[in-house]
């Protein structure tokens, strides 16, 4: 028990299973709850039982989104001639701050890992498919991790669309191997863009 608080010992165990956040940082966060102003926690309670209620996947792309569609998808000044597919949401912030990527994005919400059970009925390629079928994309940008199963889930993708007449692109190699789009800086991923090849 820290600090002789349960309340405190059960916050702390829940910020520890939140990714990334080890035992110190939990308790960091916790004493700061413990130390802020209640106006500010009650805003932080609100905002998370908000974000439940009201964030969900957005029904083109499976981006974060308040309400059927994302705000990228919405942006009248972006097309489908380029789609750019990752893994996770936050790999959209990480490109979007590069400047280097103005179509759309698909979000996969994973990566192909037969060990972990994960094949491609559990990723959101239909959606790809289809869009690509419907919106006459002419290239689809595979942005997923320099790990073997993102490597795997660009070849499968590559595969995939290989018979519907668009150009499939992988990021160039200057991403380190076994690298999140998450952890790069913008002017490693902006030349990744800029040097991508064909699947």
């Amino acid at each position: 028990m820290i600090f002789g608080s349960p309340l405190l010992a059960r916050l702390v165990s829940q910020f520890k299973r939140m990714p990334g956040i080890g035992e110190k940082s939990a308790q960091r966060l916790a004493l700061h709850v413990l130390r802020s102003e209640r106006s500010e926690v009650e805003d932080l309670a609100r905002t998370l039982v908000e974000i439940k209620d009201q964030v969900g996947l957005c029904e083109v792309c499976a981006n974060v989104a308040e309400g059927p569609h994302c705000t990228i998808c919405g942006d009248t000044r972006r097309t489908d001639d380029s789609i750019c597919v990752v893994e996770q949401p936050q790999d959209i912030y990480v490109v979007e701050r590069t400047g280097a990527f103005h179509g759309r994005y698909q979000v996969l919400h994973g990566a192909l890992s037969p060990l972990d059970g994960i094949g491609p009925q559990d990723l959101k390629l239909a959606t790809l498919v289809q869009r690509v079928r419907t919106a006459g994309s002419r290239e689809v940008i595979v942005a997923t991790g320099s790990t073997v199963e993102g490597d795997a889930t660009a070849l499968y993708i590559g595969q995939l669309l290989g018979g519907l007449g668009v150009r499939v692109t992988r990021l160039a190699r200057g991403l380190p191997v076994g690298g999140s789009l998450e952890y790069l800086d913008e002017a490693t991923l902006g030349r990744a863009f800029e040097g991508r090849a064909d699947v």
